[in-house]
């Protein structure tokens, strides 16, 4: 079989099995978030906390809730990484020092469902650290994503009331419901892969193709691999990620970590229909993801296949950066998913891809990660669009938007472009202040083009939330760390206040019935519209900077 008709299997099989998951996951973490019992677990749990899982929760309550957890989970992870030399497991000779600065960071990509790392994961975070702090909040952070969706598709489902839920309970169900048992068996599977499960720290011996010994840090890494990209985490326990045959050892176990980190995204719209009680509106909203996930794998694989910038090619495709059990194409795969979603993982070298190749894995982060987006994030981003959507054909044909049966009054449409606008801010604003800065422009490897893009790529990560990197580029500064941090925090934050508070706006609305001048929005026209919405405005927004980048290289 040929290279690319490999390609066309691995990325079929994949949609096959994304569609087969699509409607019992969907189901499923329908049941979980409407559910009125709780385990006993999770009653030890509420105990503990001192929640009351009968109670509601007001939008602003909801907020409170979201960023008092977040802003103790920041913390936690701070202190926790700064005095880990005193802890067991701990690397004897940490070849990078945990700075109260990269600590900081640390603490904030993980609690942000970012996970960018400015460190060598094996040869700077010791073992307790990895386990009970990086790996907790991978399971954590992607159950407050999720939470924060669920209630703002709440705030569509439900009339005249101020109630979005519980915070407390829906963070508890997705962890002990959802993520940990998919996580669990995924686990096992990579186990079985070959993923390394152990608590080795410097005593795993190798030999390489020479014959040279060769000491490589072992650690419990199938147990976050499995949540990394379940959770649209990202983080890598080895410095390589998902490149480490430690970490994804073959072509399968690389198919199982791409299917892992898109099918709870590409599942939750049918959460969303079941909610809403119109299956056919969830089916809509996959229908944009997918369609612009396709587009941008073909692309993005095309571009890859292709000779372009500065990359040259090799045996017909551009090689460079790219592990050789896993291929050109497996791995623009692999590159476009996870740009798509949150989740920041890589199994090649992004910095090495052709100038276009590239410019799709900005693109796709520049989308708002919506399709399907991270775990949670994606959802209620794509939301967002739809509702800039009818805002828009309203425009076209005087009437007040309607979407869900809510009206699109102007406080909605407020919160909705504010939304929209926090990202492209941060990641300009961002962008422009290093390269303004000499001392920043000094970090970058490459100069011209490709080093802005460099730059661009790492805010751009920032903001959105991804945590993949173009490399290149020495972030483990003051400076970097301080800036990125602040474009996390505030990437994650102020659209997740932004969401809640849409949510509460709608929920106390009553239902508007639908009359002849309502825009269908199940049907192939809004999808078409969703789509065309999306591009454009993120053409209008980030076109410029990508035409110094990315477009400026390709022409070179």
């Amino acid at each position: 079989m040929s290279t690319t008709a490999a390609g066309i299997t691995f990325l079929a099989l994949l949609i096959l099995a994304l569609a087969a998951a699509h409607v019992p996951l969907g189901d499923y973490m329908y049941r979980v978030y409407n559910s009125d019992k709780d385990s006993r677990v999770e009653r030890v749990i509420y105990r503990l906390i001192g929640a009351d899982p009968k109670s509601e929760q007001t939008w602003g309550a909801y907020a409170r809730s979201v960023l008092a957890f977040s802003g103790i989970s920041i913390l936690f992870l701070f202190v926790f990484q700064l005095v880990q030399g005193k802890l067991p497991l701990h690397l004897n000779d940490p070849a990078t020092e945990m700075t109260p600065a990269l600590a900081w960071n640390t603490a904030i990509s993980f609690v942000t469902n970012t996970n960018w790392q400015a460190y060598s994961g094996e040869s700077t975070q010791g073992h307790l650290v990895q386990m009970a702090g990086l790996t907790v909040q991978n399971f954590v952070s992607a159950a407050v994503g999720m939470a924060v969706a669920v209630a703002l598709v709440r705030g569509f489902a439900r009339r005249r009331t101020t109630d979005l839920g519980n915070f407390w309970v829906d963070l508890v169900r997705g962890i002990i419901r959802i993520l940990l048992p998919i996580a669990f068996v995924a686990a096992l599977i990579l186990v079985v892969g070959g993923v390394i499960q152990n608590f080795h720290l410097h005593d795993q011996m190798v030999t390489t193709l020479n014959g040279v010994q060769q000491t490589i840090t072992g650690g419990p890494v199938a147990s976050q691999e499995a949540i990394k990209e379940l959770g649209t985490n990202g983080g890598g326990f080895f410095n390589a990620n998902a490149a480490h045959p430690f970490e994804n050892p073959t072509t399968w176990t690389n198919w199982i970590e791409i299917f892992l980190l898109l099918v709870i995204s590409f599942s939750l719209p049918r959460t969303f229909g079941r909610m809403v009680d119109s299956k056919k509106q969830g089916y809509a909203i996959v229908a944009v993801m997918g369609t612009i996930a396709l587009i941008s794998v073909t692309l993005m694989s095309f571009f890859q296949l292709q000779a372009h910038g500065t990359n040259p090619t090799a045996i017909g495709a551009a090689t460079e950066g790219v592990e050789q059990r896993f291929g050109v194409f497996d791995s623009a795969i692999f590159a476009d998913a996870t740009t798509l979603t949150s989740t920041g993982a890589v199994n090649s070298f992004h910095d090495s891809y052709t100038s276009l190749g590239g410019m799709m894995a900005l693109f796709n982060m520049q989308l708002g990660e919506i399709a399907p987006g991270g775990t949670g994030s994606g959802l209620y981003g794509m939301l967002i669009l739809a509702v800039i959507t009818v805002f828009i054909a309203g425009l076209m044909v005087g009437r007040t938007p309607e979407y869900l049966g809510k009206k699109i009054t102007p406080r909605e449409i407020k919160l909705a472009a504010s939304y929209f606008l926090v990202t492209p801010l941060l990641v300009l604003v961002g962008t422009a202040t290093a390269m303004a800065l000499p001392d920043q422009r000094a970090g970058m490897l490459n100069s011209g083009p490709h080093g802005l893009s460099e730059v661009l790529y790492a805010f751009t990560s920032a903001a959105n939330n991804n945590g993949s990197a173009f490399a290149g580029i020495s972030v483990n500064t003051t400076w970097y760390n301080t800036a990125l941090g602040l474009a996390m925090v505030f990437g994650r934050f102020l659209p997740l206040i932004l969401v809640l508070a849409l949510a509460g706006s709608l929920a106390k609305q009553g239902s508007t019935p639908e009359s002849i001048g309502t825009l269908p929005t199940h049907r192939p026209q809004f999808v078409g519209m969703v789509v065309g919405v999306t591009v454009i405005l993120v053409a209008l927004t980030f076109l410029p900077v990508l035409a110094l980048g990315p477009l400026a290289e390709g022409i070179h």
